[in-house]
């Protein structure tokens, strides 16, 4: 079974988003959006289906990423979320309960042995474009709602 097949997402806290996007933006060309940018491209073995990849600051306070201390989470492609989230938890992996079933893709978390929060996410057939983050009752800033 293929586990991970490609990074999704980079996200990370920073003092001030806004002002860090827009160094990013204008001093390496990085296109913006109000939650960070997008890198678009092409599967390898099917280049008529598109992927992404997000690059996004959060806010300090964020809860997303898990503990205070974290100030980063990695986000994974995988292509069959049940699959890999069986084989993780056989290995006695550190898997949260719940998974999140959204238009853009399923995704569930799991824990590195260092406590870090990593995020798995099996995107849909079809791609969907990006959307702008939003407040939630979990977190405080999320980037995959409308």
């Amino acid at each position: 079974m293929k586990r991970v097949t490609g990074i999704g997402g980079v996200f990370f806290k920073a003092e001030n988003p806004k002002r860090l996007r827009d160094w990013y933006a204008r001093h390496l060309g990085l296109p913006m959006k109000p939650f960070g940018s997008v890198v678009r491209w092409r599967e390898f073995n099917d280049p008529e289906r598109e992927g992404y990849t997000i690059w996004s600051p959060f806010p300090r306070d964020t809860k997303y990423f898990g503990e205070k201390s974290t100030d980063f989470m990695i986000n994974f492609r995988v292509e069959d979320l049940d699959a890999v989230l069986r084989a993780l938890r056989r290995e006695r992996v550190r898997v949260e309960e719940r998974v999140e079933e959204l238009e853009y893709g399923r995704f569930a978390w799991i824990r590195d042995p260092e406590g870090n929060r990593v995020e798995l996410w099996q995107p849909p057939a079809r791609t969907p474009r990006p959307r702008k983050p939003t407040r939630t009752k979990n977190a405080k800033t999320r980037r995959r709602s409308k």
